[in-house]
């Protein structure tokens, strides 16, 4: 049997709530002098309503619940802090949350130090009833947190197994409903003691900027939670935001239908993707999507400044990903399709991912002013860069290898995408110089003759006297331009003499990028540069 005292803090239980004057008075005031408030302003010279008695009334008329069984908060963010203030003895009593969900229940019970028991949710993020049976008697746990539909997974949590929560803990159970409106399962008018349900005006309503929060509760969890409350917690104009907003029912109920629509054509869309490996099912306004690799992506989309939320820490290879509108979904979707966004230039791409490394490069020939490079080992990035400035080139490479067990894989197949995303740059070849070639550089001599002529082959005259360079192995220098010749399909000759390594192979690589900037200049004519017609 839920008995309210049983959980309340006893300090919270003994303490008289604060009180104001207009609390204490019933009626219109003709003049208020009880606040120390300016009497002139600019409108917004009194206190708000602390009641919020016009709000609390439209709500529960939109919601079909009683208005003495609602409470407001900054954000349902202040009502998850007022609910562990009120329940839990910091460095004695505990929570109980399902992993993933929302961060700001952890947040919040380690401001307050209490402790937090995660259970992880199933494959299918389900509650596993057993999982909860185990820990569930413990007296000290005062506060059960479920987020349905959950953040960030999306789905909804099978309400069956929500009930039979309530009915055998003798806590408090909050359900987060904040995504209710995208689902249309909701416990608001469940007659349960222990049930307590947090909803919000920034998804559906529009109105994340307010910041409002609400709280849906028995009367005695609401007189516990007013004890506590600050008196003026909800502003004015957030008070009048919200009520203009529960004016316009209908147009809300639109905005929903339009975003779930838009979230089962983001839905399709993305399943056509290459790169992504899979797309949750969502009763929200939020898609979870596993990708190839999460980071690249990411980063992809940071670069075409597209911000979503990273997940992958919490769900191997996950990014979450918010419905937006039409035109803002058409960019996602555009960028995630590998087209440059509006992009200017003769621009090359390759994604590659093996068991080995994941690559993610970007080449464009025509416009030098943005490169970025990270494949994990120093002096290969300093050998790209020299690519990227000397060859006057946009060169992007992001690189996650293994080299735990050694640079090879990283610097092989680092070359044979870059290779690609020369070859896809190029496109047919036409009206470029076709040839490239140089010989200075440094105390060395390198000589370095390139030919897009289509044929993939590699001349190679160049040895070293060190195993290593940095952590670039010597024996990878040829073997990288051996693989970029492959996917480039160009033929290439190195030659290079010198007595220091460290110079000789960077003489290689300025070598190697005046000669592609030399090769891939246009020649204004527009004609494939073959007498056989083709290359």
């Amino acid at each position: 049997m839920f008995d309210i005292k049983n959980i309340t803090r006893a300090n919270v239980l003994a303490m008289k709530p604060y009180s104001t004057a207009r609390n204490e008075f019933d009626g219109m005031a003709d003049v208020s002098l009880d606040a120390n408030e300016n009497p002139f302003g600019f409108g917004l010279n009194r206190y708000p309503d602390g009641t919020m008695q016009k709000v609390k009334s439209a709500f529960a008329k939109f919601r079909n619940t009683d208005s003495e069984k609602l409470i407001f908060g900054n954000g349902s963010d202040e009502l998850i802090d007022l609910l562990i203030r009120a329940f839990c003895e910091p460095g004695k009593d505990k929570i109980l949350t399902f992993n993933p969900s929302f961060s700001m229940y952890s947040v919040y019970a380690e401001i307050n130090n209490v402790e937090e028991i995660q259970i992880p949710l199933t494959s299918d993020f389900q509650i596993d009833p057993q999982s909860v049976e185990a820990v569930i008697a413990d007296p000290n746990l005062k506060l059960i947190f479920i987020c349905s539909p959950n953040n960030p997974t999306g789905n909804s949590i099978e309400q069956q197994t929500i009930l039979e929560i309530t009915e055998r803990f003798k806590g408090l159970v909050v359900v987060d409903e904040a995504y209710v409106d995208f689902s249309n399962e909701t416990l608001v008018g469940k007659d349960i003691p222990n049930l307590f349900i947090l909803q919000t005006f920034s998804k559906a309503f529009g109105l994340a900027g307010a910041r409002l929060g609400a709280g849906i509760g028995s009367t005695e969890i609401i007189y516990i939670l007013n004890k506590i409350k600050p008196p003026y917690n909800v502003n004015a104009l957030t008070q009048d935001q919200a009520l203009e907003a529960l004016e316009r029912p209908e147009e809300i109920r639109k905005q929903v239908e339009i975003l779930e629509k838009q979230r089962d054509k983001l839905t399709d869309s993305l399943d056509q993707i290459a790169s992504v490996k899979k797309v949750y099912p969502s009763k929200a306004n939020f898609l979870l999507v596993e990708f190839e690799d999460a980071q690249i992506t990411y980063d992809l989309l940071l670069k075409n400044g597209i911000v979503v939320r990273d997940r992958s820490k919490l769900i191997d290879g996950c990014l979450r990903i918010t419905v937006g509108s039409p035109e803002e979904n058409a960019k996602l979707l555009a960028v995630l399709n590998e087209q440059e966004y509006q992009a200017e230039g003769r621009v090359g791409r390759c994604i590659r991912s093996t068991s080995e490394t994941k690559i993610r490069i970007e080449v464009n020939l025509d416009d030098a002013k943005n490169s970025t490079i990270s494949t994990g080992i120093a002096f290969f990035d300093h050998m790209l860069d020299q690519i990227a400035r000397h060859g006057s080139i946009g060169l992007n490479v992001q690189v996650k290898g293994d080299l735990n067990i050694d640079p090879h894989h990283t610097i092989e197949d680092t070359a044979l995408a870059l290779g690609t995303a020369f070859n896809d740059a190029l496109k047919e070849r036409k009206g470029i110089e076709r040839y490239g070639f140089l010989l200075p550089m440094d105390d060395c001599l390198a000589q370095v003759a390139i030919d897009f002529g289509g044929r993939p082959w590699l001349e190679w005259d160049a040895n070293f006297k060190a195993t290593h360079v940095g952590e670039l192995p010597t024996e990878m220098v040829s073997h990288f331009f051996k693989s970029f010749s492959d996917t480039a399909r160009c033929n290439l000759n190195v030659k290079a003499e010198g007595e220091n390594d460290h110079h000789k192979i960077e003489s290689i690589f300025k070598a190697f990028a005046r000669a592609i900037k030399m090769a891939v200049r246009k020649d204004d004519s527009g004609l494939l540069p073959s007498t056989k017609g083709v290359l």
